[in-house]
């Protein structure tokens, strides 16, 4: 059996693959859609932010993809017209108004990403239950350890 940092390497470099060929994933899928690298970002940082159970605001969007207040109202009204996202009031806060994937937007992930899921839960099939959720637990902290080195790397307002 490999040491402790040799298999936390093996993890590293996974995690380097896996952000490789998903972002050739997203790539095709933005082609095959007519979307700008940008956007397809924006729908992405949205389904995560939603399933997180914390939906973005186009300002909290703006910020993660470091576009200015008309950069993101250009993107995000492309995006209602194209019928990939919409914005509704938040139930939380109603001042607030939430991005959230449209019925077509979902529809259309559907059917790209449908596929991916149908491989991925044949590749995972012969994977003990217990093994996946050592895998999901590593996941949690990898993703905590780079959202927090990503925190301390954004620029500071003073």
């Amino acid at each position: 059996m490999a040491d402790r940092s040799e298999l936390e390497s093996k993890i590293s470099s996974d995690v380097r693959a896996l952000s490789a060929v998903s972002e050739e994933i997203g790539r095709a899928f933005g082609a095959q859609h007519h979307l700008r690298h940008n956007d397809f970002r924006a729908l992405l940082l949205i389904m995560v932010a939603d399933v997180e159970g914390a939906p973005l605001t186009t300002g909290e969007l703006g910020a993660r993809l470091g576009l200015s207040s008309a950069a993101m109202t250009y993107l995000v009204d492309r995006m209602i017209e194209s019928g990939h996202i919409r914005r509704e009031k938040d139930d939380r806060d109603r001042r607030k108004v939430i991005l959230r994937y449209a019925d077509h937007g979902m529809a259309v992930a559907r059917e790209f990403f449908g596929p991916l899921g149908i491989r991925t839960n044949s590749a995972l099939a012969d994977v003990p239950d217990s093994d996946l959720a050592a895998a999901h637990r590593v996941f949690v902290a990898l993703i905590g350890s780079m959202r927090a080195h990503h925190e301390e790397l954004l620029p500071r307002s003073t």
